[in-house]
């Protein structure tokens, strides 16, 4: 995984990002929260530092920074040091994935994709929470990558090119879902279906 140096000296510093964009957050988790099973048995990869998996009850997560996996251990999360492209799992062991703002710090998604289907139980799903790479705050990010300590070696993707990798780890039927519209630091935005409009994309896969 790219980047993995800075997620573990700046921890901290990346994490308060969600308690300085409480809004953003809580628009994205509202996305999420469309797309992912209940009562399932799931695992987040590249967990971070928690705050997605802990509100949306994701017990279990991979992580390979271990200041990132501190953080997410206070927050109840079950850690296990690893890879996206190597995940330490039998097949057939969960009901969904979760990736959110991960993928694009993956040196070989397609490689991370593909063990997800080997993990996921028949029909089970891979769900991805991304910054459109042709959104309004995609092109932003790639502006200003360079003076981004955390994005500088980010690959942002696109929605045809994060399904088209999707489609050859063999997912099908996706569904999406889209926020961040008009950002506000005042509200919550409602997410809506599709994608095209929003910063923010949620993607869910089944495996076939």
């Amino acid at each position: 995984m790219n980047n993995e140096n800075v997620f573990e000296e700046s921890a901290e510093e990346y994490d308060r990002w969600y308690e300085d964009h409480l809004f953003l957050y809580r628009a994205e988790l509202a996305a999420l929260k469309n797309a992912i099973p209940s009562g399932r048995a799931g695992l987040e990869v590249g967990v971070g530092s928690g705050r997605f998996a802990a509100m949306l009850n994701v017990y279990c997560g991979i992580e390979p920074a271990e200041s990132m996996a501190r953080l997410a251990q206070a927050r109840g999360i079950e850690i296990i040091r690893g890879y996206a492209e190597k995940l330490p799992f039998s097949p057939g062991t969960f009901d969904f994935l979760l990736f959110v703002t991960t993928v694009c710090f993956l040196a070989e998604p397609l490689i991370a994709f593909r063990e997800a289907h080997r993990v996921l139980k028949e029909k089970g799903k891979i769900i991805i929470g991304f910054i459109d790479q042709n959104s309004e705050m995609g092109k932003s990010y790639q502006k200003k990558r360079e003076s981004n300590k955390f994005y500088k070696n980010a690959h942002l993707l696109g929605v045809d090119e994060m399904t088209g990798l999707l489609d050859r780890a063999r997912f099908r039927d996706f569904k999406f879902f889209q926020t961040l519209i008009n950002p506000s630091i005042t509200r919550i935005e409602i997410p809506q279906k599709g994608y095209g409009k929003g910063s923010f994309v949620v993607v869910q896969g089944v495996k076939k």
